[in-house]
């Protein structure tokens, strides 16, 4: 949900009675990783890429040479790199050294309590670019050491440092804290077959999967009963799939996301041959009321691992249903540079063959071709510099005005070059441009913050244009809702019919932000009887954020009664606060434990749920609830201040 406005419903019956403190963690048991058994995943069982082998041994052979298969590793002499002879990195907050020997590798940095100690290194993540080490810690949570590797520049970095600055052992990204918890933040998309479960009386993770790495099942699916029958139906064929359940086995991992389930529920994963927006939503430039700083100010992403939102407002996307098999190779197939099935511009050729045919009379550049101009790299992220998957023209009159890079003035940088000129010049040579360069200014006059006042009338035409990406017109509307509460009802509620569920969910959410009750009726019958499980769930959830406690419980009961559904822990919160209306606090605290055993880890559930208990006047329960959302979150504003009154 954009918004916790439901956290403040049971603060009329927290007390500040004197709870004592919780057991400690049993520290007896470690992470181990192991092959699922059949039981836990009833559909379909997962059987791990050594059961490929025995019939598809070349091609598995050829993906062990793959960077997919090295996602998470062992750490040995053929998996490690860099420097591990003694290596010292010293930062503003981080020191560490780098050793190796008979025992592994090790690095020792400061922990929790800011002791040095020793930590041995259990897992790699990556190597292409970036290696990141992982040491298990005995309540079973996977931490992603202070230091990686940085292999292009072949040195030690603390990247993290880099972004967020300085780091305390109270901050949320150092690193033996829950934001650097491989279990919830790195395995989904570095492990196959995975899944975690959290043991809250022993306050311990474990963690399954059936392959360490992206692997056979990760793009093909569960391979239990192909491995049986041998059947091809039994198994996902990516390349056979329709285009947008194609575009998703790739976009799963491609592309920074919500899911709609928990980690915790492996019932509800995503499998190849799913629809992307079942599962996930996009993080896209709003989340919230919170700006991302991973996008620029036309709403293209700025920084690397976004492919699937920057594919997705492409043209070849949206009209011709390009996906990133089109361009790329699959894992299990000839070793290629950036694993393109053909020289960088010659991808372009199949679906452009005449403007490819017209070669410098196109280009009006000897040695620039298709991607130097339509896929710049101006995207940076892990030290690097990426290519832009959004594929759209240059346009320097948005870098004048809005800050963007452009394509153009990647290489025309001269004092004389700057972007006003460089305009003037596209336009001469280039006299089509303008009607695509026109969009993207739009979207730039419509999203950039630094001109929200001038940008109503840029928003209602993004939401008015169909063809438009879903993801920016799901922006729009969200912005619109913040900015312009006016105009939202009449502006977004046709958006309530759209054909795109995604269109749908953010004029839900930009309703809930203009505070727009009087589109509850409409929100009600969505949230009944929308095809879409996102859209339900974000219009029950709007509906109570409303102020339309009735009907978003009635909606609540629902979801939380659908087997396809119950496992969304929201809606018990929901149902929670209703029964704590009625007084009904064994009911509140029933549903706000199945939340709990759904999403133990949240902070906000874990505050609601110790104002509950301590109401109930069971103070030691109500601690213990506070201080374990202290585990989680560091710095929880509202679980410091309530063992504050409390007397912690």
């Amino acid at each position: 949900m954009h918004r916790r406005a439901w956290l403040l419903a049971l603060a009329a019956i927290a007390c500040d009675r004197r709870p004592p403190a919780p057991p400690a963690p049993d520290a007896a048991a470690a992470a181990v990783a192991v092959v699922p058994d059949a039981p836990r995943i009833a559909a379909n069982r997962y059987v791990g890429a050594a059961a490929c082998f025995e019939c598809h041994d070349k091609k598995v052979t050829r993906f062990k040479r793959d960077w997919h298969s090295r996602a998470l590793s062992a750490p040995t002499p053929a998996t490690v790199v860099g420097d591990w002879r003694g290596a010292h990195f010293r930062g503003a907050s981080s020191d560490a050294v780098m050793s190796s020997g008979d025992g592994g590798y090790r690095v020792r940095t400061a922990g929790a309590d800011g002791t040095e100690a020793d930590y041995a290194v259990a897992w790699v993540i990556g190597g292409k670019r970036m290696q990141d080490s992982v040491t298990a810690l005995p309540d079973g949570r996977w931490q992603v050491l202070p230091v990686y590797y940085h292999v292009t520049g072949k040195a030690w970095v603390d990247y993290t440092e880099a972004k967020q600055g300085s780091l305390a052992p109270d901050h949320p990204f150092y690193w033996t804290n829950f934001r650097r918890t491989a279990n919830r933040e790195c395995l989904d998309c570095h492990a196959t077959g995975l899944a975690v479960r959290y043991d809250r009386a022993a306050r311990r993770f474990t963690t399954e999967f059936a392959d360490p790495g992206v692997t056979c099942e990760a793009c093909h699916g569960p391979g239990g009963r192909h491995a049986e029958t041998q059947e091809p139906s039994d198994i996902v064929n990516p390349k056979r799939l329709a285009a947008p359940q194609a575009m998703a086995v790739c976009a799963q991992c491609h592309g920074p996301r919500n899911p709609l389930f928990p980690l915790l529920d492996a019932a509800h994963r995503f499998r190849p041959g799913d629809l992307y927006d079942d599962h996930y939503q996009a993080l896209v430039v709003v989340d919230g009321r919170e700006r991302s700083g991973d996008f620029f100010a036309d709403g293209r992403p700025r920084t690397s691992s976004f492919e699937y939102q920057a594919l997705a407002q492409s043209a070849c996307w949206r009209r011709g249903q390009a996906t990133c098999l089109g361009c790329h190779t699959a894992p299990h197939e000839a070793e290629r540079p950036d694993e393109l099935r053909a020289a960088a511009d010659d991808t372009c050729r199949s679906c452009h063959a005449d403007t490819f045919a017209a070669g410098r009379a196109h280009t009006r550049h000897r040695r620039v071709g298709c991607v130097g101009c339509h896929m710049p790299s101006i995207v940076t992220g892990v030290l690097d510099a990426f290519a832009d998957h959004s594929l759209d023209v240059p346009d320097p009159e948005v870098t004048a005005r809005h800050g963007v890079p452009n394509a153009c003035n990647a290489c025309h940088a001269h004092a004389t070059e700057k972007p006003e000129v460089t305009a003037a010049a596209l336009a001469r040579l280039w006299r089509g441009a303008g009607t695509r360069q026109a969009r993207r200014r739009r979207l730039a006059d419509a999203i950039d913050e630094a001109t929200r006042g001038q940008s109503r009338e840029p928003l209602l035409a993004v939401l008015a244009d169909r063809d438009e990406a879903p993801t920016l017109r799901g922006v729009a509307a969200v912005l619109l809702g913040q900015r312009f509460p006016g105009d939202a009802p009449a502006a977004l509620t046709p958006l309530l019919d759209d054909a795109d569920a995604l269109v749908r969910v953010r004029a839900v959410e930009g309703l809930g932000f203009a505070r727009a009750r009087g589109a509850a009726a409409r929100l009600a019958r969505l949230a009944a009887s929308d095809p879409a499980l996102a859209v339900r769930h974000f219009a029950a959830l709007t509906l109570y954020d409303l102020g339309e406690a009735a009907r978003g419980e009635e909606a609540a009961r629902a979801l939380a009664g659908d087997p396809a559904s119950e496992g969304l822990p929201q809606p018990h919160v929901l149902l929670a606060l209703a029964a704590g209306r009625r007084r009904d606090l064994d009911g509140a605290r029933r549903e706000l434990e199945r939340a709990l055993a759904l999403l133990p880890y949240d902070a906000d559930n874990l505050v609601l749920y110790a104002d509950l208990l301590a109401a109930m006047g069971k103070r030691a329960e109500a601690r213990g609830a506070l201080e374990e959302a202290l585990r989680f979150a560091p710095r929880h504003a509202g679980a410091e201040g309530r063992l504050r009154a409390l007397g912690r």
